[in-house]
């Protein structure tokens, strides 16, 4: 049964949402789930050129303008982000608010503010994780220089979502 952790993001997720060594975190994934309009749940997997942890209360999201996971978070606000940290599973409860598209290289990224509503802890003693979901770059040059113009425009992005 998780347990709830309260709404600080324990600092070992933290540490790998906090936006640097992203060449060397290639490959990590997190389930971004999200409720679409037909009341189904919605799984959009992000990489750490779309998260960062802007505080141990808060994340910033760089999304895709069109995505159904973009529609999903404007339309209610909510999402729950999942992330494998060694043996742990978290379990982090959002509420956020979308603010003024980023520019990364000349494309847009759907910006949202999201405050950590609660972190549930979820480790079983009969059974260990051993990994998350993972993948490869295929070009990955291309798609680290997007990542590191995704996160300059988090940290840059105001307080204020609509700033």
């Amino acid at each position: 049964m998780p347990k709830s952790l309260g709404r600080s993001l324990p600092e070992p997720l933290r540490k790998l949402l906090d936006g640097s060594d992203l060449a060397g975190r290639v490959g990590l994934t997190w389930l971004l789930v999200t409720v679409a309009e037909d009341g189904w749940p919605h799984v959009a997997m992000l990489s750490v050129g779309e998260v960062l942890a802007a505080g141990p209360e808060s994340l910033r999201l760089a999304l895709w303008p069109g995505s159904r996971t973009t529609a999903n978070l404007e339309r209610t606000g909510f999402g729950l982000l999942m992330a494998v940290v060694g043996s742990t599973t978290y379990h982090v409860r959002l509420q956020s608010r979308r603010g003024a598209d980023l520019s990364v290289r000349r494309r847009p990224r759907a910006y949202f503010a999201a405050s950590v509503v609660e972190v549930l802890e979820d480790v079983v003693g009969y059974a260990t994780v051993t990994n998350g979901i993972g993948f490869r770059l295929n070009q990955p040059e291309e798609v680290l220089a997007d990542w590191e113009a995704a996160v300059a425009g988090l940290r840059r992005a105001a307080v204020d979502p609509d700033g």
